[in-house]
């Protein structure tokens, strides 16, 4: 149909199309499987069967500092402890090392002082000689020498060197009657034992065996 060329616009709206009206939503249907939490998950917590809350737990720093803290402190003990073992040891072995030099010291010196002994007895020691000999047994004493070996002590194997022995039923003991030679020590050690003549009970027979 001709229009009027002063006619604007369409005559009438298109028709819509038969058996097509407005677009329509899709209704929500149940929800798909794959949006079900893992199998493995606990219901309400979304975590996996037994996981640990506190494992996940980051540690404090005040307990990891107080862990290093002990650990150091008892390596400065350990390392102590062993400092003050090392110097008791070094200390020890210094002693003993310096009674060693002065036991051999005193030990080369005991012949003269045997010789000042077999002197005096004879009554050639007198005058300032005198003086030199008391005044070399005080420097002698004052490091630690010591003489013992005397008549009347009890006899004392460890100590005692038996020269002579006289059997006698007086003694109970064997006894030293007359000392030959001094002997010396210096502290605990036995620098040389004393010479001595000894007297006691004679010692039992052995019994007779019958063949």
């Amino acid at each position: 149909m001709n229009r009027p060329p002063h006619v604007h616009g369409l005559p009438h709206p298109p028709l819509a199309l038969v058996g097509h009206g407005p677009a329509k939503r899709p209704e929500p249907g149940p929800p798909d499987v794959t949006d079900r939490p893992d199998e493995g998950a606990e219901q309400g917590t979304g975590r996996p069967s037994g996981h640990d809350e506190s494992a996940g737990r980051p540690t404090p720093p005040e307990a990891v500092l107080y862990a290093e803290l002990r650990e150091r402190t008892a390596d400065l003990q350990r390392l102590k402890a062993e400092y003050d073992n090392y110097r008791k040891r070094v200390h020890r072995d210094r002693l003993a090392v310096g009674e060693i030099a002065v036991a051999n010291v005193l030990g080369r010196l005991l012949p003269v002082l045997d010789s000042l002994a077999e002197a005096t007895e004879q009554g050639e020691v007198t005058g300032g000689f005198q003086r030199v000999a008391e005044a070399l047994r005080t420097e002698l004493g004052a490091l630690g020498l010591q003489a013992f070996g005397a008549a009347g002590d009890p006899f004392d194997p460890l100590i005692h060197e038996a020269v002579t022995f006289t059997p006698t039923d007086r003694l109970e003991q064997a006894m030293c009657t007359e000392v030959l030679r001094l002997g010396y020590r210096v502290g605990d050690r036995l620098l040389r034992p004393a010479q001595v003549a000894v007297a006691g009970e004679p010692p039992a027979a052995a019994p007779h065996v019958r063949l």
